[in-house]
């Protein structure tokens, strides 16, 4: 079978994987309203492209943070990748690596943080953090992923309790024996996520600060008060992201919510989006609503699950394709001349 799009790694991921290991994957919240609408509200955006631009050469890298990448599509956080391929993260680390983006690499991973690393060094990776009641285990989280040249902090800001996944319960949802939360193990129980801290607020932020010199970018931003108080408090970047639909169901799709906190946020810190980016045009809508790069998730354990870091390689190498032929049918021959004139939204 040809693999030309990413919906046909999908088909491929839904046929061979597990039964429960698909589920968790393809899992939203309630549902599933959010997690749907995620792709939706890319449908009804429309371009307005230009003609006769000169495009013969397209240049799609970009900088986030200062740090160069390819193209502007990174790897968004997810737990446990050996449930889609036997390497886990290490393979989405080497993938990452030789694609030349960002990889943020979760708490949850099934390989830990020095794994990671030394899968691919040198490789632009993040570490996405989640507080937990243990404050001392968060802290030598951060200090390990700093030690090891990690060179942003994650901060996933929309969990404090785990969103109602029916497919999860129905199946009682546990990692198999065999594998483990690397990063936190003999501190964690898989099903109840109960070490997690509703406690946190924002001047957790300071908190955080006084742990590390890295750059602090807040995942989970929706809306324009969030964005505000996520530049009062000193974030690097800020990534609309609503968990792919998986906590709190029938907010808004990511790719609505963007245009809010762009606005608010008026140039002060990066922005990015993920949840639903499906095909490079998807990563031109984002770009030309002012995100400064895009994260895939579950797109990129699809790709794991075809082919391990092959298989995730040719996901991002499809985006790529697809991402520069869309830019240069827009009319847009790099990255800084993409901007809001070039998309409209859909009055169906």
């Amino acid at each position: 079978m040809a693999m030309v799009c990413l919906s046909d790694f999908e088909a491929y991921a839904k046929k061979y994987l597990p039964k429960i290991a698909w589920d968790y994957f393809a899992a939203g919240a309630d549902d599933c309203t959010t997690r749907d609408e995620n792709i939706l509200a890319y449908k009804r955006i429309r371009f307005r492209p230009r003609m006769l631009r000169d495009v013969s050469v397209v240049d799609i890298r970009t900088k986030i943070l200062g740090s160069e990448i390819s193209f502007p599509v990174g790897i968004a956080p997810t737990g446990f990748h050996q449930l889609a391929w036997p390497d886990g993260e290490k393979s989405t680390a080497r993938a990452a690596r030789a694609m030349d983006t960002c990889y943020i690499a979760s708490t949850y991973s099934t390989c830990t943080l020095e794994e990671i690393s030394a899968a691919a060094p040198g490789g632009l990776r993040w570490f996405q953090l989640y507080i937990h009641r243990n404050r001392t285990a968060s802290q030598q989280l951060v200090r390990r992923a700093e030690a090891l040249g990690f060179q942003g902090l994650v901060l996933t800001a929309d969990l404090p309790y785990t969103g109602k996944r029916r497919d999860d319960v129905r199946n009682g949802f546990r990692l198999p024996p065999h594998m483990k939360v690397k990063n936190l193990e003999g501190a964690f129980e898989v099903c109840k996520m109960s070490l997690l801290d509703p406690s946190v607020t924002w001047n957790d932020i300071y908190w955080l600060q006084s742990l590390t010199r890295l750059p602090i970018i807040i995942k989970g931003i929706l809306t324009r008060e969030d964005a505000e108080l996520a530049v009062h408090h000193g974030v690097q970047g800020i990534i609309v992201s609503n968990h792919g639909g998986r906590q709190l169901d029938e907010g808004p799709a990511t790719i609505d919510a963007l245009v809010e906190v762009v606005e608010a946020v008026r140039g002060r810190v990066e922005v990015y989006v993920d949840g639903g980016i499906r095909k490079g045009s998807d990563v031109l809508k984002a770009l030309a609503l002012g995100a400064k790069c895009v994260f895939i998730g579950r797109p990129a354990l699809w790709g794991l699950a075809y082919k391990g870091e092959e298989g995730l390689q040719d996901v991002l190498r499809i985006l790529q394709d697809e991402f520069c032929l869309s830019m240069a049918l827009a009319g847009c021959a790099s990255v800084s001349e993409i901007g809001q004139h070039l998309v409209q939204f859909s009055r169906l």
